[in-house]
């Protein structure tokens, strides 16, 4: 079936390349800067060698949005087989992604594409990428996608916690997290993001506890039903997976998968998050997938 909407994200939704271009997701990318070099996320350096580097270096890796010239060129050639684009994106308050891909967008033909503030940002976005690339898959025209898409994006849930809140307090996207600074010695965090933003949720004792809850807010989340999951992580992948092992029972999908260096430069090494919504309001089909253990 034609697809009469292209689907956009940016890079800081995780999702690995090969499955996303199979759904017929454009993904966009933004830049991380490490010891002086310059690489596109998720194109020209690997999660493995980011986080490698990361832990070797004593700089601090830094990012950057993709310009406007970028959306637009994206947005073009897709326009040239799709009537329309529904181009979801993290939060404004957390990077310029958002405002280059309407100024992208205006550039092109902005009547045909809609840029959304998705609110989310790794795990959760990812998910909801998906979700609308299951739509546009089902030959649903943009205004109905948005609204199929809708009670997901409100649904969507997202649970993380960091090895340290450093990361996050040196490039500014600690949000309202920054109340836990100064105590964090014998605590760990349990986080999410509200209104964009990251946000404290819990404070537990150990990394073990800080696992357990994530594990119980996800299985608590939506009572019994099944659920859409992404479990992503930060050079963590024993704990993550054995946190995804324990959720394939009450998953319809479930997706095991490294964050990419963009989102790992500002969360940090040893970062483990889930992003879950209801399987009901729009089963993904795709199975289990553990990224790593199929490359």
């Amino acid at each position: 079936m034609r697809r009469p909407v292209a689907v956009v994200t940016d890079s800081t939704a995780d999702l690995p390349r090969d499955l996303a271009r199979d759904l017929g997701i454009t993904v966009v990318p933004l830049t991380v800067m490490v010891e002086g070099q310059s690489y596109l996320d998720g194109v020209e350096i690997t999660p493995d060698d980011f986080y490698r580097r990361m832990r070797a270096s004593s700089s601090v890796a830094t990012t950057s949005q993709p310009s406007p010239g970028r959306f637009a060129q994206a947005y073009e050639e897709l326009l040239e087989s799709h009537d329309e684009i529904l181009s979801l994106h993290l939060p404004e308050h957390l990077s310029g992604t958002f405002s280059a891909a309407q100024e992208g967008a205006k550039l092109v033909a902005p009547g045909r594409i809609e840029v959304i503030d998705s609110g989310l940002v790794s795990m959760p976005l990812g998910l909801a990428a998906l979700a609308a690339a299951r739509l546009s898959g089902r030959g649903r025209e943009r205004r109905q996608l948005r609204s199929e898409l809708q009670p997901v994006l409100s649904a969507l849930r997202v649970y993380f916690t960091v090895g340290t809140l450093e990361y996050l307090r040196r490039g500014g996207r600690i949000g309202t997290a920054s109340a836990l600074l100064g105590g964090m010695l014998q605590i760990k965090p349990v986080l999410t993001l509200r209104d964009g933003q990251v946000a404290p949720l819990e404070r537990v004792r150990t990394s073990g506890r800080a696992l357990e809850r994530l594990y119980e807010l996800t299985a608590g989340a939506f009572a019994e039903e099944e659920l859409c999951v992404i479990v992503g992580h930060a050079d963590a992948q024993a704990e993550a997976k054995a946190l995804a092992d324990r959720l394939s029972e009450r998953s319809e999908t479930l997706l095991l998968l490294p964050l990419g260096p963009v989102v790992g430069a500002h969360a940090g090494p040893g970062t483990i998050g889930i992003g879950v919504y209801p399987a009901r309001l729009l089963p993904l089909g795709l199975g289990t997938l553990n990224v790593e253990a199929a490359t």
